[in-house]
Formats: C-alpha cells, structure tokens, sequence
C-alpha cells in the first residue's frame, strides 16, 4: 500500500510501518524563526498578532506530518534552574541560573518526591491532558503529541541540576536509588493519564545523555532508569497507542535497551548514529533525524545538500523514517539555508 507521504496519515503511516510514496518529514523550532516564516508564507510576521497564523501556514507549507509536544500535566515544584542561553531571536529566552535548592548531598539524598510534589487523581490526569491536548491537535493536518517531558532523568536533571544530581548519585547509590523510585511513583499516573487520554501518540523525553555519550556508566542506566521506563510505558502500550521516545546526545549505546523498553520510535540527534539504528531496528521501528543544524548554519549549498542526502541514503528504504533537522532549526540560521534545505527536502524525499 502506498500512502501520500503529507500530513497526519503520513505519520501514522510511518509509525505503522507503511511505505509512503514520499519520505515525511517534521522540523523543531522553524515554525518560530520569524524571518524564515515570513518569506515561506509571504505573512508580515514584524506584527505579533500574525505570528500563530503564519506559524501554522509554514508547517502546512512545508507539510510537517508531525508536531513534537510533550504537555505534561504534571507540575516539578522544587526545581535547580541552571538558566537558558539566548535562542530565540529577540533574546527573550535568555535566563541567568539561579542557585540548587539543595545545600548538601544529605537533602539531595533525604529528598522524597512523590511526598513532596502536588497529587492527582487519574481522572483528573486524564481530564487535564485531554484539555491540553485537544485544542493542540485541533484540525491541524498533521499528528499532535501529547506526553511527557521530564520522564526520569530529566525530571532528576530539573530537580537537582547536574552538580548536585552527580554528586548525590555518586555519594550513595543506594539511596539515591530510593529517590529515583519515589519520582517514578510520583509521575506514573500521567503516563497512565496520557495513556487513556484521547491522544493517539504519547512522547517519553529523556535526555539521558550528553553529547559525547553517557553520563553514568551504562550499567547504571539499565539497572536504574531502563526497567522504569518499562514500567511507566506499560499503560501506553497496552492502550494501543505508540509510544515515541527523545533523548538529546549520543545515546546509540542504548538503543537496544530502549526497543526493549517499549519504544515505538526513536528520535535523535545527529550525535547518534541513525544508520546503526537503521540497521538494527529499520524494520521493525519508526526513527526521526537526523540532519546537522550546524551544516545549515554554518555549510555551503553542497553541505546541505549532502546532509540531507547522507539521511536519505540512510532512512529512504525504511518505512518509518521522518526526516528532520536535530536539534532545531535556531533562528541566526540563514534564511537562504534553510530555504534550500527544505529545496534538498523536496528533491530527495521521493522513494
């Protein structure tokens, strides 16, 4: 069977594991880089009040099948902010950090979320991720996710920020290991709210790695992360539903574990090696990437065109493969880049 590869069927299509006649694709941040939107839309996007009409024109124009969401539900209320860079164009993302909350490895390692972080009934779990979800996925032609951001390790990341959350895990595994089972008795009913919420497509975010590879020993993952994740997965997968999962970084060490876990798709960076990926699980998985947005930034025409050639050379013959730029595409991109990229899209996308 071959599916127009262009909107929602199209992804749900690649999910399914159905050949598209055309690779589709999703983009991250792109719909919000003013100046590319204003040129691919012809919409004056210097007037704040056209921005979420325009937004939606460009990923109708460059026929996103999928929307990359994780709204949650739930609410992280002892947080280590360790600040933003500047990314968006006027700078307003920028944020200095502000100090741990946590002022020895002893709180860090006393400390009890599920006792400390607000509580819900699952159905009004299952009511607030509807309520988020729905008006999100409205009549847009294309899959809205719901899910999760902080699924574990990020959620221990935005608890104790990197120095603190190191220092305790490496202080006293043991204990530390009774925190990490409190989080993930704190935050399992929303993966059981999103499982039973109308949403068809649940994204696990989890940056369990950085850019050069793990943060802990691999061991320490699949003893303490790994077997939650088949936990907190569990109710999404016997509701039916896929389950997509995200991590930042290098984090091909895992792959294994992750299919083992559940996972549906993998989306990634260009950090991990998408063609391992390919060839272990092209068959059997759905997977999402993996140009190089520094090529975009800083690359000739000939650089683009080979990245997104390297991707398609690897994912074209897959049937769940959706092309996209990893991380995002930031806006200080050259508008002229970005623009023959989405050219490179077109010319290469067929099948």
């Amino acid at each position: 069977m071959t599916v127009k590869a262009m909107s929602y069927e199209a992804c749900i299509a690649a999910l399914n594991l159905e050949m598209t006649d055309r690779v589709p694709r999703t983009e991250y941040s792109a719909d919000t880089q003013w100046e590319l939107v204003a040129v691919v839309t012809g919409i004056d996007t210097s007037v704040e009040a056209n921005r979420g009409r325009a937004s939606h024109a460009f990923m109708e124009a460059w026929e996103y099948c999928l929307e990359w969401s994780t709204p949650g539900g739930h609410e992280i209320t002892v947080r280590t902010d360790m600040g933003h860079g500047h990314y968006v164009a006027d700078g307003s993302d920028l944020r200095p950090a502000s100090p741990c909350p946590f002022s020895s490895v002893e709180q860090a390692l006393s400390f009890d979320p599920a006792a400390v972080f607000p509580s819900e009934l699952i159905d009004e779990i299952v009511e607030k991720c509807n309520r988020r979800w729905r008006p999100a996925q409205g009549d847009d032609p294309w899959v809205v996710t719901g899910g999760v951001y902080e699924t574990l390790f990020s959620g221990l990341i935005c608890i104790f920020g990197w120095d603190m959350l190191l220092t305790a895990a490496g202080t006293d595994e043991r204990r530390f290991a009774r925190v990490i089972d409190s989080y993930v008795e704190w935050i399992a009913p929303y993966f059981e709210g999103w499982a039973r919420s109308e949403a068809p497509v649940i994204m696990s975010h989890d940056d369990i790695c950085w850019t050069s590879g793990p943060v802990f020993a691999p061991d320490w993952y699949r003893k303490y992360i790994f077997p939650k994740y088949k936990r907190l997965w569990r109710p999404v997968l016997e509701a039916g539903k896929k389950l997509m999962f995200t991590a930042d970084g290098a984090y091909h060490v895992f792959f294994d574990d992750i299919v083992a876990a559940g996972a549906h798709a993998l989306v990634m960076e260009p950090m991990s090696d998408m063609a391992l990926f390919a060839r272990r699980y092209g068959r059997s998985h759905a997977f999402v990437g993996n140009a190089d947005t520094r090529v975009l930034l800083l690359g000739t025409k000939r650089d683009i065109y080979n990245e997104v050639k390297r991707c398609m050379d690897i994912g074209r013959q897959y049937p769940g493969f959706i092309m996209a730029v990893g991380n995002h595409i930031p806006a200080n991109t050259p508008v002229d880049n970005a623009l023959y990229y989405n050219e490179a899209y077109l010319e290469l996308c067929k099948r």
